[in-house]
């Protein structure tokens, strides 16, 4: 093995499992903010506009058994994806749990939920 392979395989690792690290004097820091625009990107949510608040404690999701049903195979993707992102954000997790319970059968408030 060449000396410049062994130097490059020593390179500090920025990016690995949609975690990003970033290592500096202070301590090693971790952010999943590259993982959280690519799934905006990937669900046509880029220009959606955050909330200061996650949904509240009340459980004010149901069965909505009337609404329309939407397509489950995305239903399950973003839910997928948002439970690999609460690692780093432990405040949605009451939210993305709720929203979890539905995948059986996610109608449109339920979808209208997880954009929250």
């Amino acid at each position: 093995m060449s000396k410049e392979f062994e130097m490059s395989m020593l390179a500090e690792l920025s990016y690995f499992f949609g975690l990003q690290s970033k290592q500096l004097k202070s301590g090693t820091f971790v952010s999943q903010g590259k993982y959280i625009k690519d799934m905006l990107k990937k669900f046509g949510m880029e220009d959606a506009k955050s909330i200061s608040t996650p949904m509240g404690t009340n459980g004010s999701l149901d069965y909505d058994l009337s609404g329309h049903t939407v397509d489950q195979k995305i239903y399950w993707s973003m839910i997928e994806s948002l439970l690999y992102v609460i690692a780093s954000r432990s405040d949605i997790m009451f939210s993305v749990c709720m929203c979890a319970i539905f995948q059986a059968s996610p109608r449109e408030s339920h979808l209208k939920a997880t954009e929250y």
